[in-house]
């Protein structure tokens, strides 16, 4: 499988939420996802007990019903008052960072919310979804935290390595206000397991991909005492 060859340092600040330059009509090979799910499964996890589960959609019929479920979450979620929604009527929100630079930030999250909205209307095309899942429906939150952080590491290593094999991921969520349904059209078993995020896995439309604007990293440091 080729790689780009990237090093670490721009591996990490390179891997993008991507939307718009997902290529919906080029197919990925079940090989180059092994390939993927072989890193993240040496990602670090709760107890060394890998309660985690990638459930990968491939056949069109089901990715087309789970994109209509993740469509109309994002409806939803547009129609609230949204982080990024703030951002484009006020600049930034209570709290946040990028002091002095609210314009370039407002103008950033309009990006943002257009490529939602663009994937939003896609998703159905994409030729692979990726749903992490953990093997408990525990409310306890030591529960909910161990295992919440295992699986998000495996699947952040999952889309580190699929980043150095060409492909482009997004992590989204809005598709558990439907779970129960995500489940059902999957065959998971909802009383067993929980589902945490919904990824579509594609290659990219060109690798050029640059290091995000965060602002400075003292807007997201304390020392020895909350500051913020």
């Amino acid at each position: 499988m080729t790689k780009l060859g990237l090093s670490t340092d721009e591996l990490l600040s390179t891997t993008r939420a991507v939307r718009k330059r997902l290529d919906f009509e080029r197919p990925v090979p079940e090989s180059v996802l092994r390939e993927c799910v072989e890193l993240a499964v040496q990602a670090p996890t709760a107890s060394n007990m890998q309660t985690w589960h990638f459930v990968f959609v491939t056949e069109r019929r089901k990715i087309e019903a789970i994109a209509e479920l993740y469509r109309r979450g994002f409806e939803a979620y547009v129609r609230g008052p949204t982080l990024a929604d703030r951002a484009t009527e006020g600049g930034r929100s209570a709290g946040g960072g990028f002091a002095g630079h609210d314009r370039a930030w407002a103008a950033q999250q309009r990006r943002v919310v257009d490529s939602a909205i663009y994937l939003a209307e896609n998703m159905h095309r994409s030729p692979v979804l990726l749903i992490p899942c953990v093997a408990t429906r525990s409310e306890r939150p030591t529960d909910v935290v161990a295992e919440g952080g295992s699986v998000i590491q495996a699947a952040w290593s999952f889309m580190l390595a699929a980043r150095e094999r060409g492909l482009g991921t997004c992590w989204t969520t809005l598709h558990l206000a439907h779970e129960r349904d995500a489940a059902e059209i999957l065959d998971i078993p909802y009383d067993k397991v929980r589902q945490f995020a919904l990824i579509p896995v594609a290659y990219t439309i060109g690798n050029d991909f640059k290091p995000a604007n965060r602002g400075g990293i003292e807007d997201v440091i304390s020392w020895n005492r909350w500051s913020r």
